[in-house]
């Protein structure tokens, strides 16, 4: 089937950010912030372990904006050039999330038992662990980490805002090589991120592909975010000409598949430790198995896998907007709940703690990551009209 080449569309500018959006996301994060303060003085255990849901929920949605850029600028994707700025406003969040991790870092010595003298002292699995497992090191890594996060970042979102401006075809080549070694940087700096703030809880405990499982969680709710924030800008006339069904049909195979490969990596996790059968490795599981985790771990089976998964299987359920919606929103919830799954029955191990604090804090951080996207929005185009590339996707069309 021939489809005759669109000409460009005019220049759909920056994002108007509606007064009601902004009232609600500074409600929210004074909400959070409030909300963290009281819980703080009142159980500052249960705050940390709350803060670290929505810092590492945020930090993941932000990194996925880097990999998902990097990614297709190494490949050097055409078809999404148009709907690539969404993923690069994701990065605005990193120098904030630089400032929240600084502040996490003081307040890791409640919930990691590694960065308690007492219980180090009687704990000879913590003592030989003691040479990657201490505060000095961790406070380099988190730092390392960020600096080359945001250097990584600046550079090649900062070619790309420049391309608006100059129309500097040489940019968008000079992204090749530096997405390549952004890339490797990440697939090492989020393993590693990964693992020293959630895995890190149960210090005991090791999984060889804990990085994977939350890779996939990452990717499968970035998705999910990009859906909902595109839409709307199809159906209010904003990116006219530039993005259509075709694009969003994408992004939901990404999300399908990505649905896929996070119950792959959760079963693979699962049945080998469950088969070795071996004490320091079946422990995490245990809790999980039992009263009210035991459902929660249902719950994402049911509703981070199967569901999705068949919602997301018929072509018409890529390209249905309202179905779409439904099935976005279920992902960030249960990715909320697979991080809850994962960092609280380190806090509580007998029952399921889940009420106003924990909502608060993570819909502040939530509030305060969808500042910096739409701040950044409102100051760059939506579109990134001087790609060299922009042909190929205005001319889109998906035929499976």
């Amino acid at each position: 089937m021939s489809h005759a080449k669109k000409e460009k569309p005019a220049n759909p500018g920056s994002l108007t950010v509606p007064f009601n959006l902004k009232v609600w996301m500074g409600g929210l994060m004074t909400a959070g912030l409030i909300t963290f303060l009281f819980t703080l003085y009142k159980n500052p255990e249960r705050a940390w372990h709350a803060y670290l849901i929505g810092f590492f929920y945020v930090m993941t949605l932000s990194l996925g904006g880097f990999f998902f850029t990097a990614l297709n600028n190494m490949t050097k994707s055409g078809w999404v050039v148009n709907v690539r700025r969404i993923s690069e406003s994701f990065t605005a969040f990193l120098p904030l999330g630089f400032v929240f991790g600084i502040g996490f870092l003081f307040g890791a010595p409640t919930i990691y038992d590694w960065l308690n003298p007492e219980i180090i002292a009687t704990d000879s699995l913590l003592q030989h662990k003691a040479g990657y497992l201490n505060q000095t090191f961790f406070w380099i890594r988190m730092i390392v980490f960020f600096v080359l996060w945001i250097a990584f970042a600046k550079k090649i979102v900062g070619n790309s805002l420049k391309q608006d401006e100059t129309g500097d075809e040489n940019l968008t080549h000079k992204n090749v090589p530096l997405s390549v070694m952004g890339i490797l940087m990440f697939v090492v700096t989020y393993s590693f991120f990964s693992v020293d703030t959630v895995m890190a809880l149960e210090a005991h405990w090791f999984s060889t592909i804990f990085g994977v499982y939350a890779f996939s969680g990452m990717f499968q709710s970035l998705m999910a975010l990009m859906i909902l924030i595109l839409l709307p800008l199809i159906n209010n006339g904003r990116l006219k000409g530039y993005v259509d069904m075709n694009h969003i049909h994408d992004l939901a195979k990404y999300m399908f598949g990505f649905t896929v490969f996070w119950a792959y990596i959760a079963f693979s996790q699962y049945m080998l430790i469950w088969y070795a059968n071996l004490p320091e490795e079946t422990f995490f599981f245990m809790p999980r198995m039992q009263g009210g985790w035991a459902i929660v771990s249902v719950a994402l089976i049911l509703f981070k896998f199967i569901v999705p998964f068949f919602a997301l299987l018929p072509r018409w359920a890529k390209r249905t907007q309202a179905h779409l919606v439904a099935v976005s929103v279920l992902i960030l919830v249960m990715q909320f709940v697979d991080l809850h799954w994962l960092v609280y029955p380190h806090y509580n191990e007998h029952e399921v703690t889940m009420g106003v604090p924990e909502i608060l804090i993570f819909l502040g951080f939530f509030a305060v990551f969808m500042w910096t996207v739409t701040r950044f929005l409102s100051k760059n185009e939506l579109v990134p009209v001087k790609d060299p590339r922009i042909g190929e996707s205005l001319n889109h069309h998906v035929t499976y």
